[in-house]
């Protein structure tokens, strides 16, 4: 059989759905496309058995067909071509010819038959009842993955926290990410549902959904064991983790009275000087508070270096010294995107509490971050 298809159209498509070929597996078949023509639609998808991408467009084709092709070849060798109407020809004996009006190429294909089966939404495999659903944003989504992403934990020692919480409750949909050292608590207010579970997404799909999402809605697909969010022209499907997620509330302080107000980028850019100070092991920052003073600095031992700086802030509270670890700080800093902050505190060993000085209407952010010993 044969079909044609505009090369930059392809490309485009293509481009979607490579982020699901894995690098390195120890499955060769994964490291292909599974190409599906139907009825003038041609479907490609990718998967490396924890997130599936699909994506199609429509071609001028004389039958159906399915089968499998090595995924960085074609990519390449279609990305290299200029725009121009590629011919491609299904031969019998595994062979892939892909003619432009200057060249001719062949690839080997295999049977489809061997490739992974893709789970479908909303499919006749998915129990109807356990099966939710629901639109979201997608620059809604994709902020509440710029907030907490940053947050998942990397320990698979630890696998409920490899991924971000979706806490659906009666005032709207809470995202939560944490790896034991910071955490992050964020609840959209907007997103209207009638939902009442929790989900765990893993970070792979997180990481690739964060490259494509757009302002259009995404629909959302939910069973007790994947996920499916459909955007206009490519779907992701993800294996959900099966874990129960740490109950985070109990982490969260109650008795944090002192109030620090600081400005965030006059902090940010303390705390980024101070990390070229800090010992590499523990990348300690010590904060030390008195009145309207911020004191902080860092010591390096190992080769004789230290720094301080003095920033202006308004403190309600005790005279107090803490540290952290400053690459912790620098990634909160980096995601809180507020003017101004608030941090609550305690005491030097119990959990600072990181907010917005103001919070948007329609999102409620916290970030907590654990204190490190100092040695002094």
């Amino acid at each position: 059989m044969e079909f044609k298809v505009n090369s930059k159209e392809f490309e485009r498509l293509l481009t979607k759905i490579i982020p699901a070929v894995p690098s390195r597996t120890p499955m060769q078949i994964l490291e292909n496309f599974l190409i599906e023509i139907k009825d003038g639609q041609l479907t490609v998808f990718a998967t490396d058995l924890e997130i599936s991408l699909k994506s199609s467009l429509n071609i001028v084709a004389d039958s159906n067909a399915s089968f499998v092709v090595p995924a960085k070849l074609l990519y390449d060798v279609v990305r290299s071509l200029g725009e121009t109407t590629l011919n491609i020809k299904v031969e019998e004996k595994g062979k892939l010819q892909l003619t432009t009006d200057s060249g001719e190429y062949s690839l080997s294909y295999l049977d489809s038959s061997d490739f992974p089966e893709i789970p479908s939404f909303p499919g006749d495999t998915v129990d109807q009842e356990d099966l939710k659903e629901i639109s979201i944003n997608g620059e809604e989504l994709n902020t509440a993955f710029l907030y907490t992403s940053f947050a998942m934990s990397k320990e698979e020692m630890r696998p409920a926290m490899m991924g971000t919480l979706f806490e659906f409750i009666e005032e709207g949909l809470r995202f939560v990410a944490t790896d034991g050292h910071r955490l992050v608590n964020m609840l959209n207010t907007n997103i209207k549902h009638e939902i009442t579970e929790q989900y765990i997404i893993p970070e792979r799909a997180i990481s690739v959904l964060h490259k494509v999402l757009d302002e259009k809605d995404v629909k959302i697909y939910l069973s007790k064991s994947h996920v499916s969010f459909v955007l206009s022209d490519i779907e992701l499907i993800t294996r959900l983790i099966g874990q129960r997620y740490p109950d985070y509330k109990t982490v969260i302080p109650m008795e944090n009275e002192f109030l620090l107000h600081v400005k965030t980028k006059d902090l940010h850019n303390a705390v980024k000087r101070m990390m070229l100070f800090s010992t590499s092991n523990t990348r300690r920052v010590k904060f030390s508070i008195d009145g309207d003073n911020l004191e902080i600095s860092a010591e390096d031992l190992d080769i004789g270096a230290s720094g301080k700086e003095s920033i202006h802030c308004t403190y309600e509270g005790d005279p107090l010294t803490i540290g952290f670890n400053s690459a912790y700080v620098n990634d909160i800093l980096s995601h809180i995107r507020a003017e101004e902050i608030i941090l609550k505190l305690h005491s030097p060993t119990k959990a600072v509490i990181v907010e917005p000085k103001d919070n948007k209407d329609n999102l409620d952010l916290m970030m907590l971050l654990m204190p490190v010993r100092l040695n002094n």
